[in-house]
């Protein structure tokens, strides 16, 4: 697979992630830690599937605990501030990059049962190509999640 999509939204992830004046969200929704958090966990998810079709498992891709707060809270507790935690997250995108970069065309190709959710919307159930899985975090959900750290910033 091409990571370069992936590895740009990233690297502009990052640029807002390390700014130093992010707030808290005003509708109350996540702070920058939680986001951190979140896309440190969906990326972890994401490289253990492409790890699992790669040894010939079928593994399944459900986001779910990457939304639960008790997990975006253990994950922050982990870290020791805002900069451990980006170096964290940093390190788990360069590790699924590497992994993606790897798989074989027809690894990519392997259908993935995915179930993703939103704020408590149900946004996909049904299996996706690992492919459309690794891709969707270029092409939605790092862009995404960049604007919503910019929408933090005082």
């Amino acid at each position: 697979m091409d990571t370069t999509a992936l590895r740009s939204a990233y690297e502009k992830f990052f640029d807002v992630a390390e700014a130093p004046d992010l707030g808290e969200a005003a509708d109350g929704g996540w702070n920058a830690d939680q986001v951190l958090a979140h896309v440190l966990s969906v990326d972890a998810a994401t490289a253990a599937v492409a790890l699992g079709v790669a040894s010939g498992a079928r593994p399944t891709f459900d986001n779910r605990i990457c939304l639960d707060r008790w997990n975006l809270d253990r994950i922050i507790a982990e870290h020791s501030g805002r900069a451990g935690l980006i170096t964290h997250v940093r390190q788990q995108a360069a590790v699924l990059c590497d992994i993606a970069d790897q798989l074989s065309e027809q690894a990519a190709a392997v259908l993935v049962p995915t179930l993703l959710m939103s704020n408590d919307e149900l946004l996909l159930d049904q299996p996706i190509t690992l492919a459309d899985l690794v891709n969707g975090l270029a092409e939605n959900h790092v862009p995404v999640h960049t604007r919503q750290l910019a929408d933090l910033r005082s």
